[in-house]
């Protein structure tokens, strides 16, 4: 006998009837790169159709999320005043807190979440305090808890802490449950790479370092083992969701948390990812807009319950076709 298993594929109505995974708007965070300053919309040139907004233009983009469903928004800050310690991230009135406000006030069904870093604010370009040309993680982790004071105050719904300091999980729950945010949830970015793929990313935000790298606080992308560690401590410690990043080239860390971890599992398909997809349909080598499903949707399947995405407006787009 031959198991005709094409029996199940034969038509659309069959396939949609035992498809095993689905890409929903609601499963989508789209990120926003906020600039200090006034009248600014600038399109990052190696990320096509993502830009960099001052607070007075960016309406425009926020009521297109908003018409599309997307549920969720994660927020980069980008100062006019760096300097070694970062000190722009716990400023009450930075261009942070005034973006949590402003989206909190005029677009009160967003959910509002905030990368919780220094990288764009320190004049060296790296994640924390410097001693030794290395970052300081304890240092660090004081100004972790003042910034996500400064950010709670401000009227956030989440926060994301990505630069991978030792502890900084615990540090900033006990911070958030002693300044009266118990309710507050986290998302860590528990296993985050140091990863080639983050190149455009660091045009958007201003962000590269300018000196060495952060291979001393990044992961190396040789190791799977040493990615259930970090996910493991960053769980005893309290975070609410679990983030992998990069995402397509890590897919089989994504299937590891879930397998491992009774947590949503996040993952964010950084710069790099959405650009080469962006630049291959531009010279006309591949099907952009399917090769954009399929390969969010095989982080769906590796078991990611939340993807962070440059492509959430256009995937929201396509979905509303459907």
């Amino acid at each position: 006998m031959i198991n005709r298993t094409r029996r199940l594929r034969k038509t659309e109505g069959i396939r949609r009837l035992v498809r095993e995974n689905k890409l929903t708007v609601d499963d989508l965070i789209y990120p926003l790169f906020i600039e200090e300053g006034e009248n600014i919309e600038t399109e990052i040139v190696s990320m096509p159709g993502i830009k960099r907004f001052s607070l007075d233009k960016i309406s425009k983009e926020l009521d297109e999320v908003v018409e599309l469903d997307i549920p969720a928004v994660l927020l980069f800050g980008i100062p006019t005043s760096k300097d070694d310690t970062g000190s722009e991230t716990w400023n009450d009135n930075g261009i942070m807190q005034q973006a949590v406000r402003f989206i909190k006030k005029n677009y009160p069904s967003l959910y509002v979440i905030t990368d919780v870093c220094f990288c764009e604010y320190t004049s060296h370009g790296h994640c924390g305090i410097i001693h030794d040309n290395d970052v300081e993680n304890d240092a660090t982790l004081v100004n972790l808890a003042k910034q996500v004071v400064s950010h709670a105050k401000a009227g956030v719904d989440m926060v994301a802490p990505s630069g991978m300091m030792d502890g900084m999980i615990q540090t900033i729950r006990e911070a958030l449950d002693n300044t009266g945010f118990p309710n507050l949830p986290i998302m860590s970015y528990a296993v985050k790479y140091s990863s080639a793929f983050y190149g455009p990313f660091r045009d958007a935000a201003d962000s590269a370092p300018t000196f060495g790298d952060r291979r001393t606080y990044q992961m190396d992308p040789s190791n799977r083992d040493e990615g259930m560690r970090e996910a493991t401590f960053d769980d005893q410690e309290g975070a609410d969701i679990l983030m992998v990043k990069p995402a397509l080239s890590y897919l089989d860390i994504i299937r590891d948390l879930k397998n491992n971890f009774d947590r949503p599992i996040a993952c964010y398909n950084v710069s790099g990812e959405y650009a080469m997809i962006k630049a291959a349909a531009e010279k006309g080598w591949i099907d952009g807009e399917r090769v954009m499903m399929e390969s969010l949707l095989s982080m769906k399947r590796a078991g990611a319950d939340i993807i962070i995405t440059y492509f959430a407006k256009e995937v929201a787009k396509v979905l509303l076709k459907k």
